[in-house]
């Protein structure tokens, strides 16, 4: 059944470590990457269409916000929801494939309660909207994401821009957020490692109340790798909760005063730490930092918001794939004969990588960057623009800014003048 999670692909991934990326991308120290042509042997078998819908994979935290009468402990789910959202990046070093503009995907879930539906609804720059619903009408999530790539020397950072907004139905509210940057470090030699930073804030329009989030960078000694905190306030900025943990692993609440302590304590135990220890010069590297201790440690009090679903054993071979990744690109008889062509899981050079045929994915991963070229081309000889044919631009209705906003109709299966985009 297409609507359940998975625990294999079709084939194990290939070893990347006959290829040096460090030859491709010596020539684009600080530009823009999505002008760059990567070998395929860099990707992982999925679209950044599918990839983006890995948001979804932990929608009870929606469904359980939906269900609680205080406003701080729905914000504390949606804020868990928040970092779950990008939980699945971890160890994640595989690159999705660019969207084919025009390109869709959708995802129906039963079992998790929710549809999506995505576009690419532009090329250059790259942008990505999606629209997700519960199929209890008690939520939308929707939102555009333009991955803004940048190569630093030893590092990719892509920096999402674009807002996500969440809105629960039966309480009238409307959360919106950004997400964090996220960094791919060790590109040219040794194990490449992923971190996400940045602040994260969460603003309920509604009641005016606010989570902020700050997804702390590992630091010097790796004491903070991927570590989370920040708190709920209201809106006059008291501090209802703290929230702390990592986004590869879980989200605690406690109440902020413990959580001052706590702090205060721990940073008097580092310091008398770091005065016994000489300080070596770590500056030339880009290695991993190995954290003190894997787990959170959890202040006496708290309450735990998220836990994550552990990947299934053999995830290390499958790109690192988490169970609900690997089954974002199944396609049964049935689902083919109602998806509309655009679907990329009708795309060929994504498929035959998933197969594990490396080279038929290479070849048809050139042609169709070349049938996107010729058709722009084309376009601009007969000065016709792109529609797009799922999102319209405009403003988001919470926060003002641009957005693409879902125009309806998907759902009703009748698809005609489609592009011929494969």
């Amino acid at each position: 059944d297409p609507k359940m999670d998975l625990t294999s692909l079709p084939s194990p991934m290939f070893s990347r470590n006959d290829f040096s990326i460090w030859s491709i991308l010596r020539k684009c120290i600080g530009m823009e990457l999505s002008k760059i042509t990567m070998p395929v042997i860099f990707n992982e078998p999925l679209s950044f269409l599918q990839r983006l819908t890995e948001y979804m994979e932990h929608t009870y935290l929606i469904h359980k916000a939906s269900s609680l009468s205080s406003t701080t402990e729905r914000m504390q789910c949606v804020a868990a929801f928040a970092v779950s959202a990008v939980a699945s990046q971890w160890e994640r070093t595989g690159k999705p494939f660019n969207p084919l503009l025009g390109e869709t995907y959708e995802l129906i879930r039963d079992d998790l309660g929710f549809r999506l539906l995505s576009e690419q609804v532009s090329h250059h720059p790259p942008i990505s909207a999606f629209y997700a619903e519960g199929l209890n009408n008690d939520f939308v999530f929707h939102g555009s994401i333009y991955p803004k790539l940048k190569f630093w020397g030893k590092s990719v950072e892509a920096e999402p821009k674009g807002t996500m907004t969440l809105e629960l139905l039966e309480h009238n509210e409307a959360y919106t957020w950004t997400n964090p940057t996220c960094c791919v470090h060790n590109i040219i030699v040794g194990k490449l490692w992923i971190e996400q930073y940045g602040n994260v804030e969460i603003t309920n329009h509604k009641t005016g109340e606010k989570c902020v989030l700050s997804f702390k960078p590992c630091g010097l000694f790796g004491k903070e790798l991927h570590k989370v905190e920040g708190y709920i306030q209201d809106k006059s900025k008291k501090k209802l909760c703290a929230l702390y943990g990592k986004w590869t692993e879980c989200l605690y609440s406690v109440d902020p005063a413990t959580f001052e302590a706590y702090k205060k304590n721990d940073k008097k135990n580092t310091e008398e730490k770091k005065s016994s220890k000489q300080v070596g010069n770590t500056e030339e590297s880009d290695e991993m930092p190995l954290p003190d201790s894997e787990s959170v440690y959890v202040i006496p009090g708290s309450v735990l918001l998220w836990k994550i679903t552990p990947r299934p054993p053999n995830s290390a071979q499958m790109y690192n794939f988490t169970s609900f990744a690997m089954a974002l690109n199944e396609l049964d008889k049935e689902m083919e004969s109602v998806i509309p062509k655009t679907d990329c899981r009708l795309r060929p050079d994504i498929r035959a990588m998933e197969n594990g045929e490396i080279d038929l994915a290479s070849e048809e991963k050139k042609r169709l960057e070349e049938k996107q070229r010729t058709a722009r081309k084309n376009r601009s000889k007969s000065e016709e623009d792109w529609k797009t044919r799922w999102f319209h631009q405009g403003p988001n209705p919470h926060t003002g800014t641009q957005d693409w906003l879902y125009s309806g109709n998907y759902w009703d299966r009748n698809y005609f003048n489609l592009p011929d985009i494969y």
